[in-house]
C-alpha cells in the first residue's frame, strides 16, 4: 500500500474520494442500509430505494474489484429484494447469515430461532398495540417506531423472556430491539470477510448510523481503516462524519465516478 496514503490518513476524518481512487485496490467498503443508504420508514417494507442508489452500488462493486459488502440487520434475501437486480456480498441479521461472493449462495451461520422464543416475543408485542415483530430466521426484530414511548416496557419484557434463552442477546437499534445469537455482530462479520478475497489485505471503510453498526465501526478502525458515522437518531451531528444520508450517497457516487446526489450536503 502506498506510504503517501498512510501519511495522509492520520490527518483526515472522511477520506477524500480522490485519495481512495488513486489506489482502489487498497480499500474495501462496508455499508449499512437503513439510515445510511436509505431513509428510515414507519415499517421495514415501506422504505424507498432511489434508482441512483442501485446504480451507485453497482458501479462501486466494479470500481473496487468486488470488495464492497452490505452490512445490515435485514436478511440477505430482503436486501436483495430492495436492491434488485443487485446481489452484492452481504452480511445479514447482524453477522448471522452471509453471502460471501456476489450472486452466490446465502449461508446461515447459526441455528434458526427456536419457535418457543418467537412465540414468547410475539406475546410481548401483543402488550403494545403498534409494535411490529419481524421474524428473521436466525434473529427477531421488534419495531416500535410507531409507539416510541413503549421502549422501556419492551426492553423489560424482552429481557425477561431472554432469561430463558441464554444463547441470545438483546441489542438496541433505531426504534427497534434486535434479538440476536450471542457472539455475533456486524463487527464479527466485517472481521470475517476481511480474511477472504477480495477483501483481504485492504483497509476497510465501514459506514453506519446506529448502535448495531458500532461493532463494525470499531472493527474497521482496529484494522487500520475508517469507521464513519452518519448523523441521525443515534449519532449526533457533532460526532458524525456524514450529516445526512444524502451526503453519504454523494460521497459514494464520487467514489463510483458518478454525478453527486442532487441533495448532497
Amino acid at each position: 500500500m502506498p506510504e503517501i496514503m498512510m501519511q495522509d490518513i492520520v490527518t483526515m476524518t472522511i477520506p477524500a474520494p480522490e485519495q481512495i481512487l488513486c489506489d482502489t485496490a487498497a480499500w474495501a467498503l462496508f455499508i449499512d442500509i437503513d439510515g445510511t443508504l436509505l431513509e428510515m420508514a414507519p415499517t421495514p417494507d415501506a422504505v424507498v430505494v432511489p434508482p441512483e442508489v442501485v446504480q451507485t452500488l453497482a458501479a462501486l462493486e466494479e470500481t473496487f474489484g468486488g470488495a464492497v459488502a452490505l452490512s445490515t440487520g435485514r436478511q440477505v434475501s430482503d436486501a436483495d429484494r430492495l436492491l434488485a437486480p443487485l446481489q452484492l456480498t452481504t452480511c445479514g441479521v447482524h453477522g448471522t447469515e452471509a453471502r460471501v461472493v456476489p450472486g452466490g449462495k446465502i449461508v446461515t451461520l447459526v441455528q434458526p430461532v427456536p419457535h418457543a422464543l418467537l412465540e414468547a416475543v410475539i406475546e410481548v408485542a401483543y402488550m403494545v398495540p403498534g409494535a411490529l415483530v419481524e421474524p428473521k430466521g436466525v434473529g427477531i426484530a421488534v419495531h416500535y417506531r410507531n409507539v416510541p414511548d413503549a421502549r422501556p416496557l419492551l426492553v423489560r419484557e424482552l429481557a425477561r423472556v431472554l432469561r430463558g434463552f441464554d444463547h441470545f442477546a438483546l441489542h438496541p437499534g433505531r426504534r427497534v430491539l434486535e434479538i440476536i445469537p450471542q457472539g455475533y455482530s456486524k463487527g464479527t462479520a466485517l472481521t470475517w470477510l476481511m480474511q477472504l478475497a477480495p477483501f483481504q489485505g485492504r483497509w476497510p471503510i465501514m459506514i453506519g448510523d446506529d448502535a448495531g453498526d458500532q461493532p463494525a465501526l470499531v472493527a474497521a478502525e482496529q484494522q487500520g481503516g475508517f469507521g464513519l458515522k452518519v448523523a441521525g437518531e443515534h449519532f449526533s451531528q457533532a460526532e458524525s462524519d456524514f450529516h445526512s444520508i444524502s451526503q453519504v450517497r454523494s460521497w459514494l457516487a464520487a467514489l463510483a465516478g458518478l454525478p453527486p446526489n442532487v441533495d448532497g450536503r
